[in-house]
């Protein structure tokens, strides 16, 4: 059984950071891509941010451009999501994922077959 448990959300005002991350069992973890979808109140889930197997390869979505990073520990089997420079539209519940692929990181909840319980991030004005 494949367990995703994402961890290090929290309450934090506009212009702050926080580190999300994402724990994996039951699968192996370098041998897929990762994601981060967010869903705020009242919305759909959206895409956030992917990165390759190793790492090395990346896609955020527009709005998160140049404010957050995602990374990736293979030897941990842990995937990262620093969020700086936050805004109260970054309010949403994260959900980290596991694509269902060795080679598809994009913005699709499809190509994902594993999801975490996902983890509340508020962000106040």
């Amino acid at each position: 059984q494949v367990q995703l448990v994402e961890s290090g959300g929290g309450s934090v005002q506009a212009g702050g950071s926080l580190r999300l991350s994402c724990a994996v069992s039951g699968r192996d973890f370098s041998s897929y891509p990762m994601g981060w979808f967010r869903q705020g109140p009242g919305k759909e889930r959206e895409f956030v941010a992917a990165l390759s197997r190793s790492g090395g390869a990346t896609n955020y979505a527009d709005s998160v451009k140049g404010r957050f990073t995602i990374s990736r520990d293979n030897a941990k089997n842990t995937v990262y999501l620093q969020m700086n420079s936050l805004k109260p539209e970054d309010t949403a519940v994260y959900y980290c994922a596991m694509a269902g692929t060795r080679y598809s990181f994009g913005t699709k909840p499809t190509q994902y077959d594993y999801w975490g319980q996902g983890t509340q991030v508020t962000v106040s004005s």
